[in-house]
């Protein structure tokens, strides 16, 4: 049988690329596993697919000072041995990688073991991550053309973004069954990325009188930024995080607000959901989402709030204009090239994989 790692973890846009691929690559005669932390989220998300999973050390590397910096050297070297260990005990013909720290002690010991390696960057320049991983990587697919300047000509491969064909298929009706909201009023969904996004809740908290006069709000709003005082306002329902459910609630929004991740704007992108983006600020990463977030604002696809610009009156204004014009973001997107990202990731691993 032929037999397939996949890897990568941190935030859930490192992991729901990879369980993307999972049917396809089941359907071509694959053995999945995955190799990821010890209690990253990509553990959870892996386990509930039913997909074999190992985990190892891992750290991180930052661009400011913290303590860890010291330590986390230690834990990329135990998570290599420990990588290479995994690698040796299950001889896998290929390793596919969606980037994350987890992801670079797998990507070097398959080097090392001469495993044949496909990584994916989703956004417009490569993360410190795929950086480190390049050199080892037998085939780099991106996510934006843009990106290929970027990559080594020979190794560079414009793929897309690999989409859950689930997200294609969520219902109205039972988006606003879960809710209990009313089909007469318009739904706005507030997505802050897997691990909540401070800044985008307590706006729209603030704003939140405004915002309901208007609009019923499902806010996704990470884990551990529940607010309990808000639980019984009518017309607004809070969750963590969404796994499975998260397609119908897709189905029932007519806006979108969200961080600018790749993974989410080319869900967006395939759903044809307006959005207003407020991506992730220069003072907290190293602007891949401002990239990100200019490059679907320039192609007409979504709206964009620098997040130092974010308050609750700019934050109101931009989502009622977002509604008025939403035809006009529609349109742009359904006239985008599609792209089975799917089915072109998959090919390459036929072609790249070794035996």
């Amino acid at each position: 049988m032929k037999k397939i790692i996949l890897t990568g973890g941190g935030t859930a846009g490192h992991v729901t690329p990879n369980l993307a691929l999972l049917p396809l690559l089941k359907e071509k005669g694959y053995e999945i596993r995955y190799i990821g932390s010890y209690n990253g989220i990509e553990k959870s998300l892996v386990e509930q697919a039913g997909i074999p999973y190992d985990g190892i050390s891992s750290g991180k590397l930052r661009r400011y000072f913290d303590l860890k910096n010291f330590s986390d050297p230690f834990r990329v070297l135990k998570g290599f041995g420990e990588a290479k260990k995994l690698l040796k005990k299950h001889r896998p013909d290929i390793i596919f990688s969606k980037g994350g720290f987890v992801a670079v002690p797998v990507v070097l010991a398959a080097k090392g073991l001469r495993i044949p390696v496909i990584i994916h960057e989703s956004d417009m320049t490569p993360g410190l991550a795929n950086r480190l991983c390049i050199p080892s990587a037998t085939r780099v697919c991106c996510n934006f053309p843009e990106t290929l300047q970027n990559l080594p000509a020979e190794k560079a491969v414009h793929t897309g973004c690999p989409i859950r064909h689930e997200l294609l298929n969520g219902s109205r009706l039972a988006g606003l069954k879960l809710t209990g909201f009313s089909a007469n009023k318009p739904v706005l969904l507030i997505i802050g990325g897997s691990l909540g996004a401070v800044k985008i809740n307590n706006a729209v908290r603030e704003a939140l009188p405004e915002l309901l006069a208007h609009f019923q709000i499902v806010h996704l709003c990470g884990k551990d930024h529940l607010d309990e005082s808000l639980s019984r306002t009518t017309g607004y329902v809070q969750y963590e995080y969404m796994g499975t459910p998260l397609k119908d609630l897709f189905a029932m929004a007519d806006i979108v607000i969200s961080r600018a991740g790749a993974n989410a704007i080319c869900e967006l992108l395939a759903l044809n959901k307006p959005a207003l983006l407020i991506p992730l600020g220069l003072k907290a990463s190293r602007g891949d989402q401002i990239l990100n977030a200019d490059s679907y604002k320039a192609k007409g696809y979504s709206m964009v709030l620098p997040e130092e610009e974010l308050s609750k009156e700019r934050l109101l204004h931009d989502v009622n204009e977002l509604y008025e014009k939403r035809s006009q973001f529609t349109r742009a997107m359904e006239a985008a090239a599609d792209r089975d990202a799917i089915r072109t990731v998959v090919d390459l691993i036929e072609t790249c994989r070794r035996g």
